[in-house]
Formats: structure tokens, C-alpha cells, sequence
């Protein structure tokens, strides 16, 4: 897959902020445009052979094998917390699946979340030599943060909730916040605790010289984004997310996928497209689901390789696991 620069996206910009939908924008030039984290393991990174890999990557995946046929056929633009909104708003990119958090201001000026596709909570990390191993014991602490994310809000809230006169040391990309943590220039790094498991498996000499601890009991939903003004393509972008989530409930895999086609299940056939009218509500093929669930496996299949037990991170489910298994995932009905 190529990396694109926001300079070499200008025209595709215009496109897309012109009369045609966004699924005819994207149709038309044959790729969809997805913005990028600037290198997290596990949900957004070139491998090294420069093919992105990981869970917000195969989001976009998904939603290109449902309209364009091929999970190949996507750009990846490489993004700082600062840029990533205003690219999404101006037309630069097509979905920004990018660890955005969903919140209230964000939802009310200028984008629309669609489905959530990680449940996680803002963490600290911190040297284990500093003995910390909560936010009570952080008073006067330096901690590297990155601009424009929702953890700036999260240093300023605890320190005055806490008392604690936390120094935040702000950065306008991920990689000078992370090298400025590794440097010893702040005595602590925050962001998504995956994101942190995800630096401290890849960028530390020594996993075990890092504790991660939470920067407050509250969770965030991670999801992704579209404009505002194309109903359509929100709904498109949903119900892909949901597709992955709706296949692990009904036990569907990548494997296993071709052993339902002659399904007596209603429900499954719905989802499959063998019975139609689904596809043809978002102006997809009614097997829209089906393929992507064959070309990617269902969410369960997606978190293990890139988060889980088969990923370097090696990450419990926990919050990400469906609502049966007492998690937070709650597939919508394919109906």
C-alpha cells in the first residue's frame, strides 16, 4: 500500500467536497482514503516490507472489500492528533479510524462516529524505578502529551481533581511525544493503555522497566469517523464495523464461512446476502458482509492477530470482548 502525504491528496480533496457522495467519490477513483496513525503496532503500521497492518488498518480494509471489492484498494495517510480532524473535515481523507475517541465536541463539529470498534481506558506509563503504579502518587510529574487529543483534557482534569500539579510537556506528533518519554525529558507518557502496551512490546530495550496504570476509572469508546452530510456513507462505514462484529456472534469465521451458505437460520442468510434486500439499503451487493468477513475473518479473528494472543501485545479481550462473553460488543441486527 502506498503512503500518501495530505499535499498529494488536494485533488482528491476537491473531489470529495463536491456534489458526488462520498461511495461515488471512492467508486470513481477506485481507492479509499483512510487516515493513519504515525506508527502504532497493533492498530496502524507499516510492516516491513510497507504493508499496514492492524486493527483500525483492517477497519478500512473492511469497508473497501464492501465497496470496492478489494481490501488492497486503500490509501493510508499517516496522521498527528492535531491533523487528523481537519483532514477528515476537509475532504482529505474518506474514513479516520485513527484511535479517535468519541466525544461530545468532536460528534457536534463537523464529523459523525460510527461504530465502536475498541473499548479502552487513558493510561500512564511510567519508568518502574520511579516505584509509581497509580495517578495518586504522581504529584509534580512531567508528563509527555500529545496535542490535539483528548489527553490533554485527561493531565489538566486529574491534576486539578488530584491536586497533583502535573507539568504536561506537549508535542505535535507521536513520535516526538514517545522518543521525548524513552529520552527521559517527562516522567511519564500518556495515551490509550493499548497504545501504551503497544510502545512499551515495540520501542523499549525492556518491557518489564514500564508499569501502565489507568489516568482515570473512566473508558472511552475508539471509533471511527466519517463527515457530516452523507448519511449514506455512515451507514456504509457502520454496518462494515458491524458486519465483523454480527459474524463472531453467529459463529461465522473466514474459515468457516462457505459451510452457511445453504443455512435454514433466517438471520444468516440475511447477513450472507443469500436472501436480499440488506446490500441494496446501502447501495452495496447484498453479499456486502460476506465478502468481507471471507477476505478478513470476523472481529474476534481481527483482534487476535493484531491485539491478542497471537499478536506481540498479547492483550486480553476484556472490554472488546462481544456482550455475551461480558464484554462491551454489541452486534446490530442485520435485518
Amino acid at each position: 500500500m502506498k503512503t500518501l502525504t495530505l499535499a498529494a491528496l488536494t485533488m482528491s480533496a476537491l473531489a470529495t467536497t463536491g456534489y458526488a457522495s462520498t461511495l461515488e467519490t471512492v467508486q470513481q477513483r477506485g481507492r479509499l482514503i483512510c487516515g493513519a496513525s504515525q506508527g502504532t503496532v497493533g492498530f496502524g503500521a507499516p510492516d516491513s516490507d510497507g504493508y499496514w497492518r492492524g486493527l483500525d488498518v483492517e477497519i478500512c480494509r473492511a469497508v473497501a472489500v464492501a465497496v470496492l471489492g478489494d481490501k488492497d484498494a486503500v490509501d493510508f495517510v499517516p496522521l498527528s492528533g492535531q491533523q487528523r480532524i481537519p483532514a477528515l473535515q476537509t475532504g482529505e481523507i474518506d474514513i479516520l479510524p485513527r484511535t479517535l475517541t468519541w466525544t461530545l465536541q468532536r460528534d457536534g463539529n463537523g464529523i459523525n462516529f460510527t461504530a465502536p470498534t475498541y473499548y479502552e481506558y487513558t493510561g500512564f506509563m511510567v519508568p518502574a524505578e520511579l516505584g509509581i503504579t497509580r495517578v495518586e502518587d504522581m504529584d509534580g510529574a512531567a508528563v509527555c502529551v500529545q496535542t490535539g487529543s483528548t489527553t490533554e483534557v485527561v493531565v489538566a482534569d486529574v491534576s486539578a481533581n488530584l491536586g497533583l500539579d502535573l507539568e504536561p510537556v506537549v508535542f505535535d506528533n507521536t513520535s516526538a511525544t514517545r522518543q521525548a518519554f524513552f529520552s527521559g525529558r517527562c516522567d511519564a507518557l500518556i495515551t490509550d493503555a493499548a497504545a501504551l502496551a503497544s510502545v512499551r512490546a515495540t520501542q523499549s530495550d525492556n518491557p518489564d522497566d514500564y508499569v501502565i496504570f489507568p489516568a482515570t476509572p473512566y473508558m472511552d469508546a475508539l471509533t471511527p469517523a466519517v463527515r457530516h452530510g452523507d448519511d449514506q456513507w455512515m451507514d456504509i462505514v457502520t454496518w462494515s464495523i458491524e458486519a465483523l462484529k454480527t459474524a463472531e456472534l453467529l459463529g461465522i469465521t473466514s474459515e468457516n464461512i462457505d459451510s452457511f451458505a445453504d443455512s435454514d437460520d433466517a438471520r444468516i442468510r440475511r447477513f450472507l446476502g443469500t436472501e436480499s434486500g440488506n446490500g441494496a439499503a446501502l447501495g452495496l451487493a447484498d453479499d456486502f458482509a460476506a465478502n468481507i468477513i471471507s477476505e478478513l475473518g470476523n472481529y474476534g479473528e481481527m483482534f487476535e492477530r493484531n491485539l491478542g494472543m497471537d499478536s506481540p501485545l498479547q492483550l486480553e479481550r476484556g472490554a472488546n470482548a462481544l456482550y455475551r462473553d461480558g464484554g462491551l460488543m454489541f452486534p446490530l441486527t442485520f435485518q
